[in-house]
């Protein structure tokens, strides 16, 4: 590259460029009759190109002329379509060849006479001059070839002058990529450095071969590009496919993208379109602008090169990474990041990136609430978001089952010291997952205790949506199972299964062939939670419905039972909000209704809105009305005396 920020070099290509130009005047007025010295000129054109390369880099007109395989002579025909610009003498001087003061610009016609060692080839298409577009003529249709004004390209002539920058037109449809901020797995490492190699050699025999990245992740994929282009030492390129569905625009970025390719350097990565753009992209291809990398969710055959797939680290890469993008004093974030989000590496760089900056006590919750939400689109459709507000006070269970909770979740947060650290992820395959099934008639707390282990784990809690789930076409409510557990694999939400008799049902004997298909369905179930790496709640009020083959892969069972007065008591107690206005109120009284939790939720509900019809404090006559009337929706037998005031 030349030396644009050496001040020395910079005076010296400046010398270079007079002298070129000082040189290019005495030849056009020896075209015009005069006795000139070309000689000497020449002398000290040369000697000024001598000063430019003991500066440490040649003169970019030489730079350019060695860069792109120019003669000699294609080389004094930039410097002449530039002398118009550079030299306002010149430009009369040309004025006058040409007879008319208003054109100013040399054409093919005069390089021909006025240059040493003319080439008629110099202008074919297939040429520097024209295929890298260092030059354009205008005029060329309505003057012809030889007549057609040469002009040079404006990125040309500013290096030329000694600036060296990226043509703007190509940061006009695309945008350099920072480089990479994250190392890469040593697997994939391994894989990159194979790939460069053969890169390397294809490049060495003049060849510039396509490489293809594939995988579901895009910013994993521009990752990989960056490690490409970094290793390659070239800066990259990154242009969304759809910027190549002009063919004119794409033909001429396309001769940019090469030029670039030479002049910056540069490396060209094209992000996957839609499948619109397949061809678009495929014509690009064949058009040869440079070492290209195509971003794509699958690779393509048809169009050949090499290829890298880009998939999502294992745990311990995932922590190497976090400790390598997050500061050195959080590093106990790093192992509960890779413990709770299971992440693509790019995912894993921009949610670093996301924090970068924020002060020490708001950079962990930020960054958490940030992996917490990437997988919240992907889940939209299949499941339903539900706000989880109930907390451990507001949770009325035995002790024992609230110590399995609470296990649940001291599970959940010591997955990478059990896992990574004490090495069972290296003795397992499947089961890394936490999977409980919580068992107990309606209204016994089951979803208030997926809202209690979703908030005390600050994760998302879907409620499976099994309309969107189930379907009646053979096949598809695996597919759709699929991608619920496949959105729900970067951790950053809870699943929770209710009614999960419905999904995880005992199989039949197979009698025809809906039988047969039921079952593969609850095969597939078993296998893939199993394999499930994130935290799935199944509730059930028939636990003798589900298929005894899930108990193995649950690992745990909790057992909601009804409650007793006492914790009727406090769940009566629990249901009145504070600002609800209130009489006094007989808690042991009201507990002596067999009620589950959430009839009696629904029963404080109505009663409170009595209250507000009749614009009084909530009172016992009024709680006792509405459990009458629950216990009656409920068939259950009513005895008056309980309900006398």
């Amino acid at each position: 590259m030349i030396a644009a920020s050496d001040s020395a070099w910079q005076e010296a290509n400046a010398r270079y460029l007079g002298a070129s130009l000082a040189w290019l005047r005495l030849a056009m007025s020896g075209l015009q009759g005069q006795e000139v010295d070309l000689a000497a000129a020449l002398a000290a054109r040369q000697q000024a190109a001598q000063e430019a390369q003991d500066c440490g880099a040649p003169a970019a007109l030489e730079w350019l002329a060695q860069l792109c395989g120019l003669s000699g002579f294609e080389r004094d025909v930039i410097l002449l379509a530039a002398a118009p610009e550079l030299d306002p003498a010149f430009a009369a001087a040309c004025a006058a060849w040409h007879g008319q003061a208003q054109s100013i610009w040399p054409n093919f016609a005069l390089a021909l006479r006025l240059l040493p060692q003319p080439a008629w080839d110099a202008l074919t298409p297939r040429r520097p001059l024209r295929h890298l577009q260092l030059l354009h003529l205008p005029q060329v249709a309505q003057a012809g070839l030889t007549a057609a004004a040469l002009r040079v390209d404006e990125r040309i002539l500013h290096l030329l002058k000694g600036w060296q920058e990226i043509d703007h037109r190509l940061l006009e449809s695309g945008e350099i990529l920072a480089p990479p901020a994250l190392d890469l797995p040593a697997q994939q490492a391994a894989q990159l450095q194979d790939i460069l190699q053969q890169v390397q050699q294809e490049a060495s025999q003049g060849k510039l071969p396509l490489l293809q990245i594939s995988g579901a992740d895009a910013d994993s994929r521009a990752l990989l590009a960056q490690h490409v282009a970094h290793a390659l030492g070239r800066q990259c390129l990154r242009l969304p496919a759809a910027a190549l569905n002009e063919a004119a625009t794409a033909a001429q970025l396309a001769r940019l993208c090469l030029r670039e390719s030479l002049l910056w350097p540069l490396l060209l990565y094209i992000e996957d379109g839609a499948q619109a753009e397949r061809a678009a992209l495929r014509s690009f291809v064949r058009q040869e602008p440079g070492l290209i990398l195509l971003g794509l969710d699958k690779a393509l055959a048809e169009l050949g090169g090499l290829s890298l797939v880009c998939e999502r680290p294992s745990r311990a890469a995932q922590y190497a990474q976090w400790r390598q993008a997050l500061p050195p004093d959080a590093q106990a974030l790093a192992q509960q990041m890779s413990c709770h989000f299971d992440l693509h590496s790019g995912e894993l760089a921009r949610a670093a990136h996301s924090v970068a900056g924020l002060p020490p006590e708001q950079y962990g919750p930020a960054l958490w609430r940030h992996c917490r939400d990437l997988c919240r689109p992907r889940l939209e459709g299949l499941a339903q978001w539900l706000e989880a507000k109930a907390a451990w006070d507001d949770l009325i269970l035995p002790e024992e089952q609230m110590q399995m909770l609470r296990q649940i979740v001291a599970q959940a947060r010591a997955r990478h010291l059990v896992y990574q650290e004490w090495g069972f992820a290296a003795r397992m395959n499947r089961g890394m997952g936490i999977s409980a099934l919580f068992a107990g008639d309606s209204g016994t707390g089951k979803t208030m205790a997926a809202e209690v282990l979703a908030r005390a784990l600050d994760l998302h809690l879907y409620r499976i949506d099994l309309s969107q789930v189930v379907s009646k076409y053979i096949g598809e409510t695996e597919k759709n199972l699929g991608r619920l557990f496949d959105a729900a694999e970067s951790g950053g939400a809870l699943l929770f299964f209710d009614e999960a008799d419905a999904l995880f049902g005992r199989r039949s004997e197979v009698k025809d062939s809906h039988d047969r298909y039921a079952n593969i369905e609850i095969n597939y179930l078993l296998q893939r939670i199993e394999a499930f790496s994130g935290v799935a709640l199944l509730a059930t009020n028939m636990k003798q419905a589900l298929d005894q083959a899930f108990m193995r892969r649950l690992r745990f069972v909790l057992h909601f039972p009804w409650p007793g007065p006492r914790e009727r008591a406090r769940i009566w107690q629990g249901a009145l909000p504070p600002a609800l206005p209130r009489a006094r109120l007989d808690f042991e009284r009201l507990a002596r209704l067999n009620l589950s939790g959430g009839n009696i939720h629904s029963i404080v509900l109505n009663a409170a809105f009595c209250a507000a019809d009749a614009s009084a404090p909530l009172d016992m006559q009024m709680l006792l009305n509405s459990a009458r009337a629950e216990l009656r929706k409920l068939d259950k037998p009513i005895v008056e005396a309980e309900f006398r005031s």
